[in-house]
């Protein structure tokens, strides 16, 4: 079959974009640099520790053909494209991974707050809000920081506000304490505070429910409050050409909506993957999930956040809920592939590493796999990418969309698509 992309046919070409938050696969060669060890591996460290994963989806696409993974061998005859990528960003954070997927590089990180946050911010959160007091302000966990000061928070009505490894602000609030709207408001007061020398990256509400000893995190109505992307990234240019771009989960929230047609929010892994699968079948109400006046041709990119690898189980150093949850993304994985059509084209990967076995909460440094498949596509090991930015490259080439940012096609001339 021809590559008709250039030509004008192709034109309906689709792109899936899957990213497994916070999945590594080995140390990148700067990881010292960021505080982490050459032995992190969150794939590697995860499989090994539980003895294996069942990950026959991403095997057969060639993971196993990337680096050595228990339970995931490399396959003689890989149905899909595989390799790593490096990334070229001052960075390990989530939006500066998801950044650089879409052809931006981040020269300088986010500020980092080890020690809490200053009282020059601390005293104007709490005058411009009126909260009277908060309660933390410290680097935490935040399901152990629930169970620490829940109970005063609900007595005196103080938000929690604490950091972590990530360059974040976060504040939980109790529904029943604080409502909802409120806790969005004081998210937006601090991110007005939060500029200069203290521009973190998000400030993130945090709502809980429960009771002491049983409180739970409301990830559906969890919202974050990032700063925009410093530029133009190709969701911008996809949009720009007319194409729908349907960001699903904290997609919307990184990108501050910027270059998406319509997006969603999700409160799960499953529910994120049954969205893309639906998406992909042309089985949602597309009115329904708008979020930009332009009126698009078609929906023609997909870019689906899966995060509970890394904000259930990476932070929380939770091996087996870590390993279950690539086991989970994998099986449906199988259904995604059987729904693709022969013109699209699946990307999977992820934005930094997050080794469940190394000590301390904080993302690591890591090269992240790459696996990729189309219907119209022969295998190809892509080899190790310097860049996360490739992705964006690829997108390019394979949706005909112009992109003069960072990023080169790992799609070569020499991968002609399959008879």
């Amino acid at each position: 079959m021809k590559d008709e992309s250039k030509d004008g046919q192709g034109k309906n070409r689709r792109a899936i974009v899957l990213v497994v938050d916070g999945c590594g696969i080995g140390a990148a060669p700067d990881h010292a640099d960021f505080g982490d060890s050459g032995e992190c591996n969150s794939l590697a460290n995860c499989a090994r520790e539980l003895g294996g994963l069942a990950l026959p989806n991403l095997a057969k696409l060639g993971l196993g053909n990337i680096a050595p993974v228990a339970g995931v061998a490399p396959v003689a005859k890989p149905t899909g494209m595989f390799g790593r990528l490096q990334e070229e960003s001052n960075g390990k954070d989530t939006q500066t991974g998801h950044w650089e997927m879409m052809g931006i590089i981040s020269p300088t990180a986010f500020p980092m707050f080890y020690d809490g946050f200053p009282p020059e911010v601390i005293d104007r959160f709490i005058a411009e809000t009126g909260c009277k007091g908060i309660l933390c302000n410290k680097p935490a966990s935040g399901t152990v920081i629930l169970d620490e000061l829940g109970d005063e928070h609900r007595r005196t009505g103080f938000p929690i506000v604490y950091t972590s490894g990530d360059s974040v602000f976060q504040v939980a609030t109790h529904v029943d304490t604080v409502p909802l709207a409120t806790l969005y408001q004081w998210c937006e007061i601090a991110r007005k505070i939060l500029d200069g020398p203290y521009r973190v990256g998000r400030v993130i509400a945090r709502p809980f429910n429960g009771e002491s000893g049983s409180y739970k995190r409301l990830s559906g109505d969890r919202h974050d409050y990032a700063v925009p992307p410093p530029a133009k990234t190709f969701l911008d240019n996809a949009l720009d050409s007319g194409l729908g771009v349907f960001g699903i989960g904290k997609i919307e929230d990184i990108f501050v909506g910027n270059g998406l047609s319509h997006a969603k929010h999700t409160g799960t892994n499953v529910e994120g993957l049954e969205l893309t699968l639906k998406a992909i079948n042309g089985d949602i109400d597309l009115n329904s999930v708008q979020i930009s006046s332009t009126r698009p041709d078609r929906m023609g990119l997909i870019f689906t956040n899966l995060v509970d690898t890394d904000s259930l189980y990476g932070h929380r150093r939770d091996v087996k809920g870590y390993g279950h949850a690539l086991e989970e993304i994998d099986q449906w994985l199988g259904r995604i592939i059987a729904a693709m059509q022969p013109e699209d084209l699946l990307l999977i990967s992820s934005d930094h590493g997050n080794d469940p076995t190394a000590p301390g909460t904080d993302h690591t440094r890591e090269f992240v796999p790459l696996v990729g498949y189309s219907p119209s596509l022969v295998s190809a090991d892509i080899g190790i990418r310097h860049g996360f930015a490739d992705i964006a490259g690829s997108l390019s080439s394979w949706l005909n969309i112009g992109w003069t940012g960072a990023g080169q096609s790992f799609i070569p001339a020499a991968l002609t698509p399959a008879n």
